[in-house]
Parts: C-alpha cells; sequence; structure tokens
C-alpha cells in the first residue's frame, strides 16, 4: 500500500468508502450492554494481568542484564 500523503483524493475517497462498507456490517450493540460485559470480563482477568501485578524478575525477558556506573 501507498501511504496516504502519495495518494489522489479520489483513492483516498474510494478506500474510506471501502471502510464504511465493512464496518457498516458489524453488529450493533448498546454500550450500555457491552460495557458491563468489558468491566466484568477485565474484573476476572485482573488476576492473570502482568501490567496490575508485575512480572517475577526471573521471568522477565526484558530485564537488564547489567548495571552500568557513572564515577
Amino acid at each position: 500500500g501507498r501511504m496516504a500523503q502519495d495518494m489522489t483524493e479520489k483513492e483516498l475517497l474510494k478506500m474510506e468508502l471501502d471502510q464504511l462498507k465493512k464496518e457498516v456490517k458489524n453488529e450493533r450493540q448498546m454500550v450500555s450492554k457491552t460495557g458491563k460485559e468489558i468491566k466484568e470480563y477485565i474484573e476476572s482477568m485482573a488476576g492473570e494481568d502482568p501490567l496490575l501485578k508485575g512480572v517475577p524478575e526471573d521471568k522477565n525477558p526484558f530485564k537488564e542484564k547489567g548495571g552500568c556506573t557513572i564515577s
């Protein structure tokens, strides 16, 4: 795909129209219903969430291997 700034206005409008054609097929639901379901799901998974409970040092692939000392 080309970058949007390299496309003509007609190409951009066609791309937007194609996207809207896809989106109009999406099943819609009331936010009052789905919001509650999302909240319940998040709360049920909170115990497994590494962003909430952290990652044990020995299981963290991104921890720094060594330190750096400035003297």
